[in-house]
């Protein structure tokens, strides 16, 4: 179809290159953005999700696999209670 008005043609596309170039320019925001993130976390040596969750994971199973190898009878030691109280019965060196 073939329009009549030139003008109109242009400025549909100018808007055309216009709107290509705004997506492009996003993607590329877009992109430093990440790459900036990446360096962030790269610097601060941070953990990221998954491998948060893999160890997680592996910490759960090795509970489960020392409860499943202490004898359901036992019970923790207690500590030792010391019956002189602190500072009694104590000689100081002088």
């Amino acid at each position: 179809m073939h329009t009549k008005a030139p003008l109109m043609d242009e400025l549909a596309k100018i808007t055309t290159a216009a709107m290509g170039l705004a997506q492009a320019a996003g993607e590329e925001a877009k992109t430093a953005f990440r790459a900036q993130g990446d360096r962030l976390v790269a610097e601060f040596d941070l953990v990221r999700r998954d491998e948060l969750d893999a160890l997680k994971a592996e910490i759960a199973a090795l509970r489960a696999e020392v409860a499943a190898l202490k004898p359901a009878s036992a019970k923790p030691a207690a500590a030792p209670k010391n019956k002189a109280a602190p500072g009694k019965g104590a000689k100081r060196a002088s």
